[in-house]
């Protein structure tokens, strides 16, 4: 099981041109089995010195949406990869009338806290542990909801800061990862998110699902479309 991660991280790497000699790279770490695994991989790649990187990592505490996550057990997870884990708190104005979702407000808030520790940091890049499933559903997301065939690509560069996101699980199925979970006893969040199963994302995660009853392979053939269409890198 880890060696097929393995493969598909490095594969993804090399593809997309995701890892260089020099890297400083910030791991937004949830909590969630993606992001451990991300963490873990990026960690190993860090002992094997080319290319020569670095890894730190964030978790992001959100004080107005109420999650939970074990800073304790992600601390001492880090600690045995020998990473450093930088815990913030942040939070949004829930008071004031807004069109954009919960899940939105939540995900820019924690993403500029992001943005501002990596530069304090020094980091040239961040990575995100989002895996295959959530690059077809983004794709399904943008097509059915506005209009256009994009993606949630593996590699973006940043137009208003020296910065880079980055997405190495992109080649990987969730139901591997949540295998390689399991297998690696990975301790669970300890309250999931109480929007995770009432939003757009989740209708089309289950939508999907029919469609590949229909199709099996219908997730390397949209990723496919994605690449050859080059929408999984933007620079």
């Amino acid at each position: 099981m880890k060696k097929q991660l393995v493969k598909r991280f490095h594969e993804a790497c090399s593809t997309y041109h995701l890892l260089e000699d020099g890297d400083h790279i910030l791991v937004g770490l949830s909590g969630g089995k993606d992001s451990l695994l991300l963490l873990e991989l990026l960690a190993e790649q860090a002992r094997i010195h080319r290319p020569a990187i670095r890894v730190s990592a964030i978790h992001v505490r959100m004080a107005n949406v109420n999650y939970e996550s074990d800073t304790t057990y992600l601390q001492s997870f880090a600690a045995r990869l020998g990473v450093t884990l930088y815990v913030e708190t942040t939070s949004f104005d829930d008071s004031i009338p807004t069109k954009k979702p919960v899940c939105f407000l939540c995900s820019w808030h924690r993403r500029k806290v992001m943005f501002n520790k990596a530069q304090a940091l020094g980091c040239n890049k961040i990575a995100l542990g989002h895996h295959l499933d959530d690059v077809v559903h983004t794709a399904l997301l943008n097509l059915f909801y506005q209009g256009q065939f994009a993606a949630m690509p593996a590699l973006m560069k940043m137009r208003k800061m020296p910065l880079s996101i980055i997405r190495p699980l992109c080649m990987i199925e969730e139901e591997t990862i949540r295998l390689y979970a399991e297998e690696a006893a990975y301790l669970p969040q300890r309250k999931q998110c109480p929007h995770e199963h009432i939003s757009r994302r989740d209708s089309v995660r289950q939508l999907f699902g029919e469609i590949e009853k229909i199709s099996p392979d219908v997730r390397h053939s949209i990723l496919n479309a994605l690449r050859s269409s080059d929408k999984m890198t933007e620079e």
